[in-house]
C-alpha cells in the first residue's frame, strides 16, 4: 500500500505543479503567439511518447508486467507519438488535417492515460509489480503530457477560428518559417 500511496501522491503533486506552471507561464506565452506557433510545440512534445514502450521490457521495469496493462499502454503511446508527428507535418503544410489530428491526439492521449490508470488500478500494478525506472513515466511524464493535452485543447477551443483562417490564408510566409517564429 505504501508504494501505491507514494505513486498517487507523486502523480497529484506533479499534476498540480505542471498545471501551475502552465497557467502562470506557458498559457500566457502561447496566447501571445500566432496560433500555428502556439500549437506546434504542443504537437511536437508528444513525439516523446515513445518512452511508454519500456513497459514491455522486463529488463527496464524489473518484472514482466501484465500484457493487459502493458500492451494498450505501448500502443496508446505510439499512436500519440504518430498523431503528434502527423499533426505537426499537417500544420507545417497548412493542411486542414492539422485540426483533426490535433483533436485526435488530445482525445486519444487523454483516453490512453485514463485507460492505463484504470487498468493499472484494477490490476494493482504498482503494489504487485516492480516498475523500476518506468515508475517515472506515470508519475512524472503522464502529468506533463496531460497538461500539454489540456493546453492544446484550450488553444483549439479558444482559437479554432484563428487556426482555420491561418490554414486557409495564402500567407506571404511559408508555414515552416511561421512555426519557427520567423513568419506571421
Amino acid at each position: 500500500m505504501k508504494n501505491t500511496a507514494f505513486f498517487v501522491l507523486s502523480i497529484a503533486v506533479n499534476l498540480v505543479v505542471y498545471w501551475t506552471v502552465a497557467t502562470w507561464y506557458v498559457r500566457p506565452w502561447l496566447d501571445r503567439q500566432p496560433i500555428a506557433r502556439a500549437l506546434a510545440p504542443l504537437l511536437l512534445v508528444h513525439a516523446l511518447r515513445t518512452m511508454g514502450t519500456v513497459f514491455m521490457i522486463p529488463e527496464v521495469t524489473g518484472s514482466v508486467l501484465p500484457p493487459v496493462f502493458a500492451v494498450p499502454g505501448v500502443v496508446g503511446d505510439l499512436l500519440a507519438a504518430v498523431l503528434g508527428a502527423l499533426g505537426l507535418v499537417a500544420l507545417s503544410a497548412r493542411s486542414r488535417w492539422a485540426i483533426v489530428l490535433a483533436w485526435a491526439l488530445s482525445i486519444e492521449g487523454l483516453v490512453d492515460f485514463a485507460s492505463a490508470l484504470t487498468i493499472g488500478a484494477r490490476l494493482e500494478v504498482v503494489a504487485r509489480y516492480h516498475l523500476g525506472p518506468a515508475w517515472f513515466i506515470p508519475t512524472f511524464m503522464v502529468p506533463f503530457f496531460t497538461v500539454a493535452h489540456l493546453l492544446a485543447i484550450g488553444q483549439l477551443r479558444r482559437r479554432g477560428a484563428e487556426l482555420r483562417a491561418w490554414l486557409r490564408a495564402p500567407g506571404a510566409h511559408s508555414a515552416p518559417s511561421a512555426l519557427a517564429g520567423q513568419g506571421a
